[in-house]
């Protein structure tokens, strides 16, 4: 049987930020010319007309539409101080009701929250309005420090460009690694960030090729079927280990092992979608040693076992 489209909705109201939505919109409306498999079916589902920051938008269905859609965006909110349009709310939650997978950018986390469906979640939102969201809704445990929180069929992210980090994972989500990384080539951004990263570094992050990991970063990248430390990666890099470890939080926003982690789980994450190796196999050829190392890391980073991911990417 062949493959359709996966239908995704995004909900616009007046006093919403053009910028999510148009991200939104860019990401899942614009198919990547490399990419062969069907991509999304998009609607701008509202009422008639909006007011989308300066601009007037005619959606194309009513927010009735929202409840027929397998993904529904709510982009960001200008106003938090006033509780969202309650059509709007009541909308959302139809909508979750239905099954859909509800997804929040920015400040539209308020929404999900109005609607009930953050009770008893991890959440986020723009780090200048976790406070307020915490306050407002404390059923909901608000981490002002992340970019997005994947709940499953819930998932918020924190402002601008975590928005288009969640998108990018809901890609990834649906199509694998290899897509979304054709994708983030398109949009020229980086092909991935870990939900838990920080929504922002203090200290200034240095030219892309100038900084002090330039050249051991793509070090680690070839050398990921080999049992790398900390002290590896800072004799490569010619720095102490406590000077790589105070680059990588400025660069990564994470430490040297945990971003080696990640590194080592997306390579499993790509030999499962795109090879018939076996899981031992791939758990050397991403340096995990051994296969029950590979299974307990997997299913801690990803929410499932490398062979049920593996199933999820059988065409």
């Amino acid at each position: 049987m062949a493959l359709r489209p996966r239908s995704v909705a995004l909900a616009a109201t007046d006093g919403m930020l053009h910028f999510e939505l148009a991200l939104a919109y860019e990401v899942f409306a614009s198919a990547p010319d490399a990419v062969r498999v069907p991509w999304y079916d998009v609607a701008v589902c509202g009422t008639r007309p909006v007011r989308v920051g300066r601009f007037r938008l005619d959606p194309d269905h009513g927010l009735d539409q929202l409840a027929h859609a397998e993904t529904v965006i709510v982009p960001a909110l200008a106003d938090v101080d006033e509780d969202p349009p309650i059509d709007l709310v009541e909308a959302v939650r139809a909508a979750h009701e239905a099954g859909a997978r509800v997804v929040s950018l920015c400040t539209g986390a308020f929404v999900l929250a109005a609607a009930g469906l953050l009770d008893g979640l991890r959440a986020t939102t723009h780090w200048a309005h976790t406070e307020q969201l915490a306050a407002r809704h404390p059923r909901v445990t608000v981490d002002p420090d992340v970019l997005y929180v994947d709940n499953g069929n819930v998932l918020t992210s924190a402002g601008k460009a975590a928005a288009m980090d969640l998108c990018l994972h809901l890609v990834r989500r649906d199509h694998g690694s290899a897509i979304a990384n054709i994708a983030a080539r398109r949009l020229v951004v980086p092909p991935h960030r870990a939900g838990g990263q920080a929504q922002f570094v203090t200290t200034p992050v240095p030219a892309q090729d100038d900084h002090p990991l330039a050249d051991v970063i793509p070090w680690v990248m070839r050398h990921l079927d080999q049992p790398l430390t900390v002290e590896d990666m800072a004799r490569q890099a010619n720095l102490s280990s406590r000077h790589l470890t105070r680059y990588f939080h400025a660069i990564t926003g994470t430490t040297p092992l945990q971003w080696l982690l990640t590194q080592r789980i997306r390579r499993a994450q790509e030999l499962l979608e795109t090879t018939s190796d076996s899981i031992d196999a791939i758990a050397a050829a991403s340096g995990m040693g051994t296969a029950t190392t590979l299974r307990r890391h997997f299913r801690r980073t990803v929410g499932v076992p490398p062979d049920t991911y593996r199933q999820t990417f059988t065409r």
